[in-house]
């Protein structure tokens, strides 16, 4: 469960505990206040991870077990700043908002899988893109190589579809999955600037600090939405990004939101 300002419960308390073991002088009160986040912040600073005030899996795993070494780190949301030339609180926006929170389902460093989504309508059309003929697949296969979406197991689970799609051809497989903390399809490889499907892999194995650097790829290669980016214009980042149903789910007020709360944090800590 996440935790954030203004949440109350045992979750908390659990939180204000393990923060008192890590020094912090908290009363164990069930209750996510200021104090509760400066203290959250501090942490987060301790261990390079993203400095963000709210305790989601990675700042409660590192809380009782350590550091993840693949876990997202505050420096690198400076440095794809620094990068794309935006402000670093429109960075961590977009990172709050439009990631998935984690990059990698939990099984520790070693055995830690990206999330990653199959999508067997995709692996279709790369079949054809390879010269592959699909349809006798569609007619064995038809969970992996199918004209319709679906078919999907969800969570770790879809490394086995990965896999077994893998089989039929393995850079189509690659490429017809979702990766990562952004959920970017595997066949932008080349368009991003990767030497082949397989090094694509390699690097959303790597790290969500490699997520992120394919994430900044995806931005610069699309020079509208990294304007939009630049001028902070988060309706229209939202609906580039997004599509055109952003508002459903109020992307850009979303954005807008966290880019001032983060914005004011950055400004406090200088």
């Amino acid at each position: 469960m996440t935790l954030r300002y203004g949440t109350t419960g045992p979750g908390v308390e659990r939180l204000h505990n393990d923060l008192r073991r890590h020094g912090f002088g908290l009363t164990a009160d069930g209750v996510f206040g200021p104090a509760t986040e400066t203290a959250v912040r501090a942490f987060q600073r301790e261990q390079g991870l993203v400095i963000d005030g709210i305790a989601g899996r990675k700042t409660q795993s590192a809380l009782q077990q350590g550091r993840d070494p693949k876990a997202l780190r505050q420096a690198d949301l400076v440095g794809a700043a620094e990068t794309l030339e935006v402000d670093l609180a429109a960075v961590m926006a977009v990172n709050e908002v439009e990631s998935l929170g984690v990059g990698f389902h939990l099984g520790g460093p070693r055995n830690a899988t990206p999330v990653i989504l199959f999508e067997r309508h995709i692996m279709r059309r790369r079949l054809e893109h390879h010269g592959i003929s699909p349809a006798p697949w569609e007619e064995k296969r038809p969970n992996l190589v199918n004209s319709r979406p679906g078919g999907y197991q969800g969570g770790p689970h879809e490394h086995g579809r990965l896999a077994r799609a893998g089989e039929i051809h393995a850079e189509a497989a690659i490429e017809s999955a979702s990766w990562g903390l952004f959920q970017i399809m595997g066949f932008h490889w080349q368009h991003l600037g990767y030497s082949s499907a397989r090094v694509w892999e390699e690097a959303m194995r790597a790290s969500e600090g490699r997520q992120l650097e394919a994430f900044v790829r995806f931005i610069e290669a699309d020079p509208a939405i990294h304007a939009a980016l630049r001028r902070r214009d988060w309706r229209d980042f939202a609906r580039r990004y997004n599509g055109p149903d952003f508002e459903r789910n109020d992307y850009d007020t979303k954005l807008a939101a966290a880019y001032r709360r983060h914005a004011r944090a950055l400004e406090k800590a200088a």
